[in-house]
């Protein structure tokens, strides 16, 4: 009898320290903190929201009983908004924040969540640095980042034979962040920067940035920017007859809504990278449904990201019977992420979700057949391939 009692006392001290937490009681509550007036808003903001909304009422809006909240604020894309917001919301009671576009919130907001030791997965901002050298244990890089945008698109591009690159980049972290990965793979495959040019966020006029696009003679001019900036950039450049002239557009992030905006005739033929599309098979278009239902729009991969990250949140939750977030956190890791979006992903110790990516091309407006009808698949890219391996990561969270 007294092997048997030391033999338990012995298993329960080797057991994971999440592994007996229980369910606190409270509310399970999720906090999106997005961007609901600036630059981010069409493809984030209230979108984002309903995505969340949408995950929780998959649950049933509650795991055993205990009921799943939704609460959004907007950080105005200001880092210092951005870090009290998620201060206040875990001192609260917010178990978990997701979405955070706008790469320098997402940054400030990880920090807190360290501090805190409160979950933060982020969807919609994309700096590999989240789960580089600023990589925390409790935080999770869901959908997309820079890495990916540069390896997925610009090899395809250098490949296809666009060997002389000119950037115009955005002159904040995400944009420098994706003309210094994209210039590398550039680099590593044959090609060559023959110039580059910064403009400052919410850039109304590029014609100065065209002009010297223009005159470089460059055969790739890559936009490294997002939201509002691209679809300016891409406009203009139509205005430029810049594509007409022969030069080609590498827009590295552009997602469903920025097409819809800009239309086909400006778009067409232009190549990205994105995590998912509404068509791309029956659980993708049953989930975009649902999501068009509430927002007359199709889903993009930032949207779509919110309600895969809050689904496997809450998978891990009901399969950690815990809201604790040791316990959750040990949960995601090991079960994979298998919902509409992903199929077997697995969320890595550096925070990052591996999943496969899709290189898309845009449709020209004789291929497209239907509203929405705006991407055909050039490429799935593993996600082995896409996201940056373990040897190389700076998380030092990664053993070597």
């Amino acid at each position: 009898m007294k092997r048997f009692g030391l033999a338990v006392v012995v298993s329960l001290c080797l057991a994971s320290p999440g592994a007996y937490a229980q369910m606190s009681g409270k509310p399970i509550k999720i906090g999106v903190l997005t961007d609901l007036a600036g630059e981010h808003t069409e493809n984030t903001g209230q979108g984002s929201i309903v995505a969340a909304e949408l995950a929780a009422e998959d649950f049933g809006g509650a795991i055993n009983g205990i009921p799943i909240e939704i609460v959004s604020a907007d950080h105005q894309n200001k880092p210092d908004v951005g870090a009290a917001i998620a201060s206040k919301w875990y001192d609260e009671g917010v178990d978990m924040i997701v979405d955070v576009p706008n790469t320098a919130v997402a940054l400030a907001v990880q920090k807190v969540a360290q501090a805190k030791n409160k979950i933060v997965m982020f969807s919609s901002s994309a700096a590999s640095d989240l789960t580089g050298k600023a990589c925390t244990p409790v935080s999770v890089h869901f959908t997309y980042d820079t890495y990916a945008l540069a390896h997925v698109t610009g090899k395809a591009i250098v490949n296809g034979g666009g060997k002389k690159w000119f950037f115009m980049t955005a002159d904040y972290a995400f944009g420098t962040t994706l003309e210094k990965e994209t210039s590398s793979v550039i680099k590593e495959n044959g090609g060559e920067i023959v110039g580059s040019v910064r403009f400052p966020a919410n850039n109304p006029d590029f014609s100065p940035v065209l002009m010297q696009a223009q005159q470089s003679n460059a055969e790739v001019l890559a936009v490294a920017s997002s939201g509002s900036d691209s679809t300016n950039a891409i406009s203009q450049a139509s205005d430029f007859g810049i594509t007409q002239s022969g030069q080609k557009l590498a827009i590295l992030l552009m997602v469903i809504n920025d097409v819809k905006t800009l239309g086909l005739p400006v778009t067409q033929g232009i190549q990205l990278t994105e995590a998912f599309y509404w068509d791309l098979n029956d659980q993708t278009r049953a989930f975009s449904h649902r999501f068009f239902a509430k927002r007359n729009l199709m889903p993009n991969m930032y949207q779509a990201g919110v309600a895969g990250a809050v689904t496997h949140y809450l998978k891990a939750v009901k399969a950690a019977g815990s809201d604790e977030t040791g316990a959750v956190m040990a949960k995601m890791r090991e079960l994979p992420v298998d919902d509409f979006m992903t199929k077997n992903g697995k969320l890595r110790e550096d925070g990052r979700v591996i999943r496969d990516m899709y290189l898309f091309q845009v449709k020209t407006p004789a291929e497209s057949t239907a509203p929405w009808d705006f991407y055909k698949v050039v490429k799935v890219v593993p996600g082995d391939e896409a996201f940056r391996p373990l040897s190389a990561s700076e998380c030092p969270l990664v053993k070597k």
